[in-house]
């Protein structure tokens, strides 16, 4: 396996191009299911495939989460136009794996709308605290020799305690691939990132607590420029289980999106 989240096994496939996960996709959660990261960024892979247009863009991107994705075994993906229109369209588009009986069933989906591009470089922009640059990021590169997973897979700069911050702030960029032999797109370089707003400002013990998010929701108002994509995130907790993540993302020109998760959060059973 190449140094790559995915391995395009088969784009022909009736059920959709056919993947080979990487261990770079393995879910700080448990070895054997997948982080939501590269799964995200594949169906937003899909999604930009899905019937191109260069002179639209995708503004906003719902992924949802319908159990475990595994990382052994085969993928597929694929999408459909779901609304088609000459300013809007929804794109819909799914991964399937199989299940526990071999049956491949859908493991998450994905929709998003997709805008006609028009010149508005004049509109007045909302004033946003800038995140700090990335040379004050304090480097986290996760090389001591464990198991490649998905944590191993980022080049990382905290601005603060990311973990135990009320508002935490970092710069990261994927260090492999998307697509094994692919250049990445600037929207699948955001989709890479994105999904780590759920674990920052947490200020829980995951020893003691899990907060596994079952979703994803991103609308994006600029697409980013360069390597590095930047995550404020804050979170917030009911008193019955639920919680929300929330955030904005960012290149190093400013913000890019708008980012919120929903959250499961549960107390660790001891043994």
């Amino acid at each position: 396996m190449t140094d790559a989240y995915y391995e395009l096994v088969d784009p022909g496939d009736p059920r959709g191009e056919k993947f080979a996960a990487s261990d770079y996709v393995v879910s700080t959660w448990g070895s054997s299911m997948q982080n939501a990261a590269p799964v995200s960024a594949l169906l937003v892979r899909a999604i930009e495939r899905c019937a191109a247009r260069d002179e639209t863009r995708i503004s906003r991107v719902i992924v949802d989460l319908l159990g475990p994705v595994p990382v052994a075994g085969e993928l597929w993906v694929r999408a459909t136009v779901a609304r088609p229109g000459r300013q809007i369209e929804l794109i819909d588009a799914e991964m399937t794996a199989g299940g526990p009986d071999g049956t491949p069933r859908a493991v998450a989906k994905a929709s998003a709308w997709r805008f006609l591009r028009a010149e508005t470089d004049a509109l007045p922009d909302t004033p946003t605290e800038p995140m700090r640059p990335v040379t004050d990021g304090v480097r986290r590169l996760a090389d001591d020799g464990t198991d490649r997973t998905y944590i191993q897979s980022l080049d990382w700069r905290w601005l603060n305690d990311i973990l135990n911050s009320v508002r935490a702030e970092c710069w990261a960029t994927p260090l492999v691939d998307l697509v094994a032999g692919e250049s990445m797109t600037p929207a699948q370089r955001l989709f890479t990132v994105a999904d780590i707003a759920n674990g920052m400002g947490s200020r829980l013990n995951p020893d003691e607590f899990t907060f596994l998010n079952t979703d994803l929701a991103v609308h994006i108002h600029r697409m980013p420029e360069g390597r590095w994509i930047g995550v404020r995130s804050e979170n917030h907790y009911g008193a019955d289980g639920v919680g929300v993540s929330r955030g904005t993302l960012f290149d190093e020109l400013g913000p890019v999106a708008a980012i919120a998760q929903a959250q499961l959060v549960r107390r660790r059973v001891s043994l």
